[in-house]
Order: structure tokens, then C-alpha cells, then sequence
């Protein structure tokens, strides 16, 4: 069995899936684990709702119509990344953007192959499942660090059984029209998506391992 060292050094955000379907019982083993994620006070202030099949298709399609209906989304003050991103933030986010575009074949100058890559978040990329993650919009910020560590958790869980995932905070740009689709109580907030499935390791764009600041950049040791 993989220990929890291994996934979090071999985890990495899969952007092409293979087709092979993820039964429910595996969705629900996952979260299973996933739910044991720590939560101060015991709010687990979380929530799932699991796609396949043909309500993946149906989200898909909404997707991608309302998207190029409106390119510049429905976020809601909710941005995945704070405006006017400062070092050393902005030159991590830019090396990892040209990393993968470089091992897409997709040059700087080409904006619509970009486009069309980055809109595959739609489409799970080729995932056969897709989890939304839901919070209530009145919790604080230590309710959001809560509901960090339960996707983390899934993902590790997911790792652990020989699936893949990515993380989707592009989903947030549909917000309003998910809210809507899925019903959802006012209160109620699509946070994010995670795409769930079979890694396709012969997709280049796979091959990408994001570089990590070793412990001496972000750590201060006292007292040892």
C-alpha cells in the first residue's frame, strides 16, 4: 500500500483522463475516508455533490454554453487568485503556466489554443466523474481551511486506490449557473470542482511536476 509520503510526492494535478468509468461504491470509498479530515469544532463544513454519467454531461453542457456566453465568468468576489499577484506568487504561477503549455505544443502567441486547453477544465478533462465542493458563504476563513483539508484528503484517498484528480477552482467562474442547476439554497456555494479518474500516461501535459520551494525557503526553525 502507497504510504501518505509517497501520495503527496507522486499526487500531482491530471489534466487527460482515461475514459474507464469510476463506479459509485469507489466515490463513495473515498469520501468515506475523506470525511475523517480534520474540522475545528466538528462543523465539517462541507459538501459533495458527485457527477457521472449523464448529469456529467448535462453540467458539461451548461458549462460550456454559458461560459462562451460570458468568457469573463460569475465568480462572485470569490477569485481564485488575489489581483495584481505579487513575488515571488507571480513568477510561480507563470512558470507552471509555461511549463504545461510547453509540454501542450501550445506556443505564447497562439491565445485561442490556450483558450480552448484551459475551457477543457469543463469537460473535467475527459474525467468520468467530477465532485463540486459546496460551503455555506456565511462561514469564515477557518471553515474554508477546513474545507482544504478534506479535499486534500480525497485526493490522497483517491492516490491511494490508483485514481487521479485535479483540483477546479476554474469551476467558481460558473457559480450562479451551477447554484441554479444543482437548486441549491441561497446560502449554499459551489467552491470549487475535482475532476476523478484514470490518469492517461501517455497525455504530455501529465508528465508536468510543479517545483516546490525547498524547506529553508518557507520555514523558520526556534529553539531546537
Amino acid at each position: 500500500m502507497i504510504s501518505v509520503s509517497e501520495a503527496l510526492k507522486t499526487r500531482t494535478s491530471i489534466r487527460a483522463f482515461r475514459p474507464d468509468p469510476v463506479s459509485e461504491a469507489q466515490v463513495r470509498e473515498i469520501l468515506d475516508v475523506a470525511r475523517w479530515a480534520p474540522s475545528g469544532g466538528n462543523l465539517q463544513p462541507w459538501r459533495v455533490i458527485a457527477v457521472a454519467g449523464a448529469e456529467r454531461d448535462a453540467v458539461v453542457a451548461l458549462a460550456k454554453s454559458r461560459f462562451m456566453q460570458d468568457i469573463a465568468g460569475e465568480e462572485g468576489g470569490y477569485r481564485a487568485y488575489p489581483p495584481a499577484l505579487w513575488e515571488p506568487y507571480r513568477s510561480r504561477r507563470f512558470a507552471n503556466g509555461e511549463q504545461m503549455y510547453a509540454l501542450l505544443g501550445i506556443p505564447r502567441e497562439d491565445r485561442d489554443a490556450r483558450i480552448r486547453h484551459v475551457t477543457r477544465n469543463f469537460e473535467f478533462f475527459g474525467a468520468p466523474v467530477g465532485l463540486f465542493l459546496l460551503i455555506d458563504r456565511r462561514m469564515g476563513h477557518a471553515q474554508w481551511a477546513h474545507m482544504g483539508m478534506f479535499m486534500q484528503s480525497i485526493a490522497l484517498a483517491a492516490t491511494e486506490r490508483g485514481l487521479s484528480t485535479c483540483m477546479q477552482e476554474f469551476w467558481g467562474r460558473l457559480r450562479a449557473s451551477l447554484a441554479a442547476h444543482f437548486a441549491l439554497a441561497p446560502d449554499d456555494m459551489v467552491y470549487c470542482g475535482i475532476a476523478l479518474g484514470y490518469a492517461d500516461e501517455t497525455a504530455p501535459v501529465n508528465q508536468l511536476r510543479s517545483e516546490r520551494e525547498e524547506v529553508d525557503g518557507f520555514a523558520t526553525f526556534k529553539g531546537f
